[in-house]
């Protein structure tokens, strides 16, 4: 079995992710291929698509938030994500028990005797006036003692119920609280019941989608992405479709046959990340583009500039200027393309009345 090195793997995943060629699409076609965006931080999904389409510009995903064809919503590991809305309503139920499950690991002991079942109908109740909530409106709205407001108010909007936060949160450049609707309501479309198909179709479409967007990957790397448990009866109904491969630990991994698997000496060139970007955090091992000394960084919300195809490198911008700090020396060559990318970066943020970059001291 053909055995692919870190670098052959992040070069196949940097390509399927459009950071090594900005792609020429629309950005809802974006979001979709890229199974969402990581969104809990509500400006950040702007920059990923800056760093992955060509002439990207904010509008037209604040367009997509107010126009209902993308939505926010706890979805993948439980995070809030930026999904298209066809996606929202075809994926939601398979999540139900893992959103479940995950809240309850927060506040178990809060919830002890409690039927989660009534708790949502009392919740759908309380919702199905349309009005937007916060959870502790929501929590509060119920007239319960038990279990508290915020336990309370975090499991129906993060599970219990399928909720999308409203715009003006998440609009570029715009700071809002979190309100919660429905999705149904919001959409004006149920959301998809759960399949009784022991063969997982939606499980299976969650996989096929996975693999075109960060592929070859490992079971445990599907895991790491969705939050779901593996989905084994998935993988095992569409193996005949699939090619495998080994990586250099020898775990098998999985691929669709035509998916684009570069030469692993393809060159790289810079891009700026956003905090918690799924390019990073949409594998179990990481390793593909982020050194294990670094891992801590992409679940602690640092912004990182890829060089070469790898971690190499934090950025925050402050008062026009972005700054880069190295986590490895530069090479001139390395300089000069990080500080070009960081200008046409500053100049996005700034609506291009800005364009600084600095660079800070390389570590000894």
């Amino acid at each position: 079995m053909t055995v692919l090195g870190a670098r052959a793997l992040g070069r196949a995943t940097l390509a399927r992710q459009f950071l090594l060629d900005r792609a020429r699409v629309p950005a809802l076609d974006a979001v979709a291929h890229l199974c969402g965006l990581q969104a809990q931080e509500p400006q950040e999904p702007f920059v990923g698509l800056w760093s992955r389409l060509h002439a990207f510009a904010p509008a037209e995903l604040s367009d997509l938030l107010t126009g209902r064809a993308v939505v926010r919503t706890h979805l993948m590991r439980r995070t809030v994500h930026l999904v298209t809305a066809d996606d929202a309503l075809a994926w939601r139920a398979r999540h139900d028990t893992m959103l479940r499950q995950r809240v309850l690991g927060t506040y178990r002991a809060d919830f002890a005797g409690a039927d989660l079942d009534e708790l949502a109908e009392a919740g759908r109740a309380v919702m199905a006036d349309g009005e937007p909530r916060s959870m502790t409106e929501l929590a509060r709205a119920l007239g319960r003692s038990t279990p508290p407001p915020r336990p309370l108010g975090e499991m129906l909007v993060a599970a219990l119920l399928p909720m999308t936060q409203m715009p003006p949160r998440g609009l570029w450049r715009t700071k809002a609280g979190v309100r919660n609707v429905l999705l149904s309501s919001w959409l004006g479309r149920e959301v998809d019941p759960p399949s009784g198909d022991a063969s997982d179709p939606v499980g299976q479409a969650l996989v096929r989608r996975y693999l075109a967007a960060y592929g070859p990957a490992a079971s445990a790397d599907v895991r790491a992405w969705c939050g779901l448990a593996g989905l084994p009866a998935a993988i095992s109904a569409m193996r005949e479709e699939l090619v495998t491969f080994r990586d250099e630990r020898g775990r098998e991994l999985l691929d669709l046959p035509d998916a684009p698997r570069p030469d692993p000496d393809t060159p790289a060139p810079v891009r700026f990340l956003p905090a918690f970007d799924n390019a990073i955090l949409g594998h179990h091992d990481r390793g593909r583009i982020i050194d294990d000394a670094h891992r801590g960084l992409s679940v602690a919300g640092e912004r990182v500039v890829l060089l070469d195809g790898r971690v190499s490198a934090t950025w925050t911008v402050r008062d026009g200027t972005v700054t880069v700090t190295p986590l490895r020396r530069f090479s001139p060559a390395d300089r000069t393309a990080v500080a070009e990318q960081g200008q046409e970066l500053a100049a996005f943020l700034s609506d291009h009345e800005h364009h600084h970059v600095r660079i800070a001291a390389a570590p000894r």
